[in-house]
């Protein structure tokens, strides 16, 4: 890979996948490679909505500050006129991010988790909690995108129904139905295989089903694959109660979000 495509990777989802594969052989990495550049500009795909952070978005990884500020300041890396989002587990990142966008006069929102990966040894799902033909555990379908816009701190609006569309269709998801089929309890995977947006409706918490969605999710994400890992915020603390009770691992490191925001759209 080029040293463009190690430090940075822009994650578009404009199209469903039937199958996600993780590619760590460097062979098949530069093929891929090659594939994609012979089929510019069709395999870049960008997004055509500015105002879409929610997949206008950057995952960042380096292995030296300064090279990734090198990036940043290159043209035709990223597209400054737009509103998009960085996010990385480096606090460089931060600070970087923060001085090339305050040079091209971009608004910054920056929000910080604490990191979580289940491991191995985490435990295991509890299904106890489901007795007889309701209610049920199975996954999300597009038809619960707008419940799912509705309940997310970070959704209700229309770009974030799109993208929770698209994660719906592209990444695997767990939910709990009721005895009408509605979802009740649920969590989902995003572009960059973090598990997101996990939910339970006010009056079916205190049931185990949280607990029971995480870890399913997690085992799903697993057994194709990936890795097992999220973020929460500081203040969430029935969240990190529960992740404590399964045994998740906090990192030392803390997972960055940063929205970024043109002059143009600051209004």
């Amino acid at each position: 890979m080029t040293a463009k495509a190690r430090f940075f990777i822009r994650c578009g989802i404009a199209g469903a996948l039937e199958k996600m594969l993780v590619l760590n052989c460097s062979i098949k990495l530069l093929t891929l490679e090659k594939m994609l550049k012979s089929h510019f500009p069709e395999s870049l795909k960008a997004e055509t909505d500015n105002l879409d952070h929610y997949t206008n978005a950057y995952a960042v990884f380096y292995k030296d500050f300064r090279a990734y500020q090198q990036l940043l300041e290159e043209h035709d890396v990223i597209n400054w006129d737009q509103v998009f989002q960085i996010q990385g587990l480096q606090n460089e990142v931060c600070d970087v991010s923060n001085a090339v966008a305050n040079s091209k006069q971009l608004g910054v929102k920056l929000t910080s988790f604490k990191a979580v990966q289940f491991s191995p040894h985490s435990a295991l799902p509890d299904t106890n909690a489901l007795k007889g033909s309701s209610p049920r555990l199975t996954y999300l379908n597009t038809a619960d995108a707008d419940l799912l816009n509705r309940t997310w701190s970070r959704g209700g609006n229309e770009q974030c129904l799109r993208y929770i569309v698209k994660l719906i269709s592209c990444f695997p998801s767990v939910c709990v139905r009721d005895d009408k089929g509605n979802p009740v309890s649920w969590s989902l995977t995003d572009q960059f295989a973090t598990m997101c947006h996990g939910y339970t409706l006010p009056e079916h918490r205190r049931k185990g089903y949280s607990q029971l969605v995480a870890l399913t999710l997690a085992r799903k994400l697993r057994s194709q694959g990936f890795p097992c890992q999220g973020n929460v915020l500081d203040d969430n603390t029935a969240s990190i109660s529960l992740l404590k009770n399964v045994r998740a691992e906090f990192l030392p490191c803390r997972f960055h979000r940063l929205i970024l925001t043109p002059a143009a759209f600051s209004g």
